[in-house]
Parts: C-alpha cells; structure tokens; sequence
C-alpha cells in the first residue's frame, strides 16, 4: 500500500478510479468546504474516512505538506509500451519520454503537464529516475493519477520499439536543430526530454529522428527541464488543434537511426 496526501491528489485518485483506496484520513482541526466536497465524494464512492489529529497525519506522510488529507491506496501498476499503443487514436499520437530526471518536483510538474497537453501516455525507466511517489503527485496536483505511466527497463530499446510502429523520436537538446517551433508536430511521435543539468545520455541522443531546440533570448542557454518540456507540448497541442501555416523550411523527416548508431 502507498500514502497520497493533499486534497487534490486525493480527490483525483478517487475520481481516475484507476487505484482501489483502502481509506481517507482527514484532520479532526480542518472544517472547511473543500474538505466537505472531498468527504461527499468519499461517501459516494463507498470509500471509509477516518479523522485524526494533525499530528498523526504528518507522521504518516512524512511530511507537514498533507493539508489535513491523506488516502492509503494500493500501488500504482505500470504500463508496458504495447498497452500505450493499444487501441484506436483518432488523430495523431503524442507520448512524453524522460531519460533520467530525478528530481520529483521536476516530475511531478511534467506530469500536470502532460495531463493538461493531452498527452497519451509517459515513459519512464525504472532506473535513474525519480519513483512516482507522493510528493510527486502532490505536486502534479494529482494529474498522476489520470496519466497513463509505462515504466521500462532500457528506454532506448523502448524508442526503437515506438519507431516500429512508425512514431518518430524528438530529443530536446540546446544545441539541436530545427527550432522547436518550426517542427511540424502533426505526426506520431514522442517527445524525450533529458536530465536535470546533463541532458539527454548519448546513446537516447543517437536514437533520436530529430533533435529539437528552444531559442534562449538571455544569458543562460536553457531551461528547466519541467519548464522546457511544458513549452514544447502545449506547441504541439496548439498545432494539433488548429491549422498551421507550413514552416518557412519545412523539416524534411529524414531517414532513421538504428539502434546505436
């Protein structure tokens, strides 16, 4: 069994459906109408809540950041990268790809993004990388729990996996090439940002089709990688969701990379 805490993951979880809630604990000191939305919800859902002091609550979220709300949940089940193809899309699809980003606030962030863009589906490695914990959901204000999350062994294997089933590879890289708004996203493809301060591993950076870049106006010579990752998948939703004039240079999708390469 896992501990969510605060009252945005907690309604979510209970909303997706996608985990069996054992129980809500809520803080005998908070009163308030958010708190009794969240109780309605439980009630209708047949989900039993207790009430604890604040105190107790800390001690099992290890953390003072609970909000006086705390659900015990059962472990979250990975996807495969077959059950993230699985089914019929109606447009094109779009998955998020991370090598190696281990800070949970960054994770988090980059879930309530892909969340809000759409996007069908996250693919992480289950090793260097940051376990989808509850201070990550805390912080992706419990969009967690509604994005389809696939955990791999080797993420490279993973890409080459997507390329056979035709979806292209996009790395995020400052020194890439074309500009990441002259790239037409309306195609399948996966978008891999890299790690905090490092990028992407070399090997993830060879299997890209194209590796794209954002344009740095300033001084520093990129972004944070939960800031940078959001910037590219809403561009990508604005030109799924509309007609875009072509690029003045169109990129020309070029032949692929093996594996290794």
């Amino acid at each position: 069994m896992e501990v969510l805490y605060g009252i945005h993951p907690v309604e979510e979880a209970i909303r997706s459906g996608a985990r069996q809630l054992d129980h809500v604990s809520v803080a005998r000191e908070r009163r308030d109408e958010k708190l009794d939305r969240l109780l309605e919800l439980c009630r209708s859902a047949g989900i039993r809540v207790t009430h604890e002091s604040k105190d107790t609550l800390t001690k099992l979220a290890r953390s003072e950041m609970h909000q006086g709300v705390l659900a015990v949940v059962r472990e979250r089940k990975f996807l495969a990268i077959e059950d993230l193809m699985a089914g019929e899309k109606e447009g094109y699809r779009f998955f998020l790809a991370l090598d190696g980003v281990e800070d949970p606030h960054n994770l988090g962030a980059l879930l309530r993004t892909a969340e809000g863009a759409g996007v069908d589906g996250v693919i992480i490695p289950e090793r260097r990388s940051a376990p989808i914990t509850a201070t990550v959901a805390k912080t992706s204000a419990g969009a967690s729990e509604h994005v389809k999350v696939a955990r791999v062994t080797n993420l490279v294997r993973s890409l080459e996996q997507l390329k056979q089933k035709n979806v292209w590879v996009l790395g995020l890289d400052e020194r890439g090439s074309p500009d990441y708004m002259d790239f037409n996203f309306n195609t399948d493809c996966v978008l891999v940002l890299g790690r905090e301060g490092a990028g992407l591993h070399d090997l993830v950076k060879k299997t890209c089709d194209h590796l794209l870049r954002i344009p740095m106006a300033g001084q520093v010579s990129s972004l944070n990688v939960s800031v940078a990752g959001a910037v590219v998948m809403y561009e990508a939703m604005r030109q799924r969701r509309q007609p875009v004039a072509p690029p003045a240079a169109p990129v020309v999708l070029k032949k692929r990379k093996g594996l290794g390469s």
